[in-house]
């Protein structure tokens, strides 16, 4: 019977996976166990921090941007009408022409316009290098306020580029009612498309990269998959029609497939099996349930051990770790 995967704790799949360290005394030449727990290439890892730096600085000069149109920009005014006395303010000390019409001149209202743009452009720019970032290296589900922030600071960053600037717009006394209706639309259009293009709604995260990693190893014995330039997702099988797109087939370990922008396991797994002739667990469609929940942000799912049939080799032996903290058996792959 399949494993029930919706009412268990969470577990992190590395603990499937974990081989322990090979006995002194093992033979020379015999074949290495796989590695567990999903990690990101150091290829990736530096990609991903040039991606954020990039983005930061983006971010910096749309907040430098709204700082301009607040302290600079929204202060400027014409006086179109100077009729009156001339008199002396008792608060400020400063002569001001008693009865003058002071508007808010065109050229600021065309340029406070053009500003709204360009803090989009950066904006977004800087939002979708960090969602790059985040599919190479993604935070951990567990750790709930860092994952939450990380993969949504883009829309965090949209929201504070934009919202104090668009008030001050409908607070401006020199503004006239058709200048803050025109400023005020543009300002929460482009704020709005901002901080929905900053949402990340499918975050990836560790544990979902590991619960792919660890689904190959059990499937395959190794952690090594086949992909191609113009797919989205790695496989198991490199015969299958899916990637048969005349483009070069590439196989690597599951961090090298996410490297390239490959970031999941196809689900398919088990029609690939038999189409490589590869054993297919009996269990094999509560594996894909499994790994679709993790995927979905679920905590409390367990992937389930592939369940072989009678007669079946294994690719690989993963015994469960010893709650007692006593050294599992070590993983052995025929």
């Amino acid at each position: 019977m399949p494993e029930n995967s919706s009412h268990k704790p969470a577990r992190a799949a590395a603990k499937k996976t974990a081989p322990a360290a090979a006995p002194a005394e093992a033979a020379a030449g015999a074949p290495e166990d796989p590695p567990a727990g999903w990690t990101p290439t150091p290829e990736a890892k530096a990609k991903a921090t040039r991606f954020r730096w990039i983005a930061m600085v983006l971010w910096i000069v749309a907040i430098a941007a709204e700082a301009v149109g607040i302290f600079w920009l929204l202060r400027q005014r014409q006086v179109v009408s100077a009729d009156g006395e001339l008199v002396r303010n008792p608060d400020t000390g400063l002569l001001q022409q008693q009865g003058a019409t002071a508007t808010f001149p065109q050229w600021a209202f065309l340029t406070l316009i053009a500003l709204f743009v360009v803090i989009a452009a950066l904006s977004i720019t800087g939002s979708f290098l960090w969602k790059k970032a985040n599919r190479l290296d993604p935070a951990r589900r567990s750790e709930t306020v860092r994952f939450f922030v990380q993969n949504q600071l883009g829309a965090i960053i949209a929201i504070i580029a934009f919202v104090p600037l668009i008030i001050l717009v409908f607070l401006n006394k020199d503004m006239d009612k058709g200048q803050k209706t025109v400023a005020g639309i543009v300002g929460i259009a482009l704020a709005a498309l901002a901080v929905v293009l900053g949402i990340d709604f499918t975050p990836p995260s560790v544990e979902q990269y590991t619960a792919d990693q660890s689904t190959v190893i059990q499937l395959l014995g190794q952690d090594k998959v086949v992909w191609v330039d113009g797919g989205a997702v790695y496989h198991v099988c490199e015969e299958v029609s899916a990637i048969q797109t005349g483009s070069e087939k590439r196989t690597g370990t599951t961090a090298q497939a996410v490297e390239a922008g490959k970031t999941r396991l196809t689900l398919e797994f088990a029609s690939e099996l038999r189409t490589c002739g590869l054993p297919v667990p009996e269990n094999s469609a509560a594996i894909a349930d499994a790994l679709r929940a993790i995927r979905d942000g679920k905590t409390d799912t367990t992937l389930p051990a592939p369940v072989w049939a009678d007669g079946t080799q294994p690719p690989i032996t993963v015994p469960d770790a010893a709650s007692s903290g006593a050294t599992p058996a070590p993983t052995s792959t025929p």
